[in-house]
C-alpha cells in the first residue's frame, strides 16, 4: 500500500509540475502568481476534505503542519520560478534529489531500517531521478528551453529541493489519527510562505490576470499528491516512501513527450527503466 500511495503522489506531483511549468512560461504572468493561485486552490480543496476525514490534531501536529507549509510554499515558489526562467534539465533533477535526501536522512536518523532489496531500490532511484529529468541536449520544447541569457536555475532548484524536503520530512511525523486538519493547515501556511518570499524578492504575486488564474487548476492535484504522500508514510518507512515520491519528474517528462511532443533521449529512457527497477525492488522488499 505504501508503494502504491507513494507512486500516486509522484505521478500527481509530476502532472502538477508539468502544468505549473507550462503556465509559468507565459510572458504576462509570474511564477509566483501561478504558485499563489495553485496553493489557494489546494488549500480550499483540502479544507473541504477535512469535512470528510475527521481526526484529532494536537498542538504539536499544528506546529508541525505550519513548518511543513513553510517548506511547501518555499519549494513551490522556487520550483516554478526555476521552470519559468531556467532549464528543466537542471531544475527538475536537482530539486527532486534534494526533496528525497532530506526525508531520507531524517527517516534513517529516526531508526528506519529498510530491507536489503529496498535499500538497493532506493539506491537505484537517485540515478533514475537524475537521468529521467535530464533532457536530450538537442531537444527543444516549452519546458526545455530557457529564456535567452537566463540562469540555469540551479539555485532555484536547490532551494526548491530543500523546501520540499522539509515538507516531506515533517509530514512523515504526523500520525494517521490526526486526520486532514494538519494537511489543511500546511496548505494554508504555504500560501503565506509564497507571498512573503515573493514580496522579499519584489516579485509580482497577486494573480490578477486570466493566465495566472490557470494556477487554480493545480489545486486538486496538489491536494491529491500531498495527501497521498502523507498517507503513504502511515503505511511505510519515511526513508523509502520519500524516495519513491521523488520520482515525480518521470511523469513530467512523459507528459512533455505525449502532450508537447518533446523528445525522450537515451538517458531519459535509461532513467525511466531505472525508475521501474527501483519501484519494483522497493515493492518486493
Amino acid at each position: 500500500m505504501a508503494v502504491i500511495l507513494a507512486l500516486a503522489s509522484a505521478m500527481t506531483y509530476g502532472v502538477s509540475d508539468f502544468l505549473g511549468g507550462v503556465f509559468s512560461r507565459g510572458q504576462r504572468v509570474s511564477a509566483w502568481q501561478i504558485a499563489v493561485a495553485g496553493q489557494c486552490s489546494s488549500a480550499a480543496v483540502t479544507w473541504l476534505a477535512v469535512l470528510a476525514v475527521t481526526g484529532e490534531a494536537t498542538r504539536e501536529h499544528v506546529l508541525l503542519s505550519a513548518l511543513a507549509g513553510l517548506g511547501s510554499g518555499f519549494g513551490t515558489g522556487f520550483l516554478y520560478r526555476g521552470f519559468a526562467r531556467g532549464r528543466m534539465g537542471v531544475v527538475a533533477p536537482v530539486s527532486a534529489v534534494g526533496s528525497a535526501l532530506v526525508p531520507l536522512a531524517v527517516g534513517l536518523g529516526q531508526g528506519d531500517r529498510p530491507s536489503a532489496l529496498a535499500v538497493i531500490g532506493v539506491a537505484c532511484a537517485f540515478p533514475a531521478i537524475w537521468l529521467v529529468a535530464r533532457p536530450d541536449p538537442q531537444a527543444h520544447g516549452p519546458l526545455l528551453d530557457a529564456e535567452p541569457g537566463a540562469p540555469s536555475g540551479f539555485v532555484d532548484a536547490v532551494l526548491a529541493g530543500l523546501g520540499f524536503g522539509v515538507l516531506f520530512a515533517v509530514l512523515g511525523q504526523i500520525p494517521d489519527d490526526a486526520g486532514f486538519v494538519p494537511l489543511a493547515i500546511c496548505q494554508t501556511v504555504s500560501i503565506a510562505a509564497i507571498v512573503v518570499t515573493a514580496m522579499l524578492l519584489r516579485e509580482a504575486w497577486v494573480p490578477r490576470s486570466g493566465p495566472a488564474a490557470l494556477g487554480l487548476l493545480l489545486g486538486p492535484l496538489g491536494f491529491t499528491a500531498t495527501a497521498a504522500f502523507m498517507l503513504a508514510t502511515h503505511h511505510g518507512l519515511l526513508s523509502v516512501v520519500s524516495v519513491i515520491a521523488a520520482l515525480y519528474p518521470a511523469s513530467t517528462v512523459l507528459l512533455a513527450r505525449l502532450v508537447l511532443h518533446e523528445r525522450i533521449g537515451r538517458g531519459q529512457a535509461a532513467g525511466l527503466a531505472a525508475a521501474a527497477v527501483s519501484v519494483s525492488l522497493v515493492a518486493l522488499g
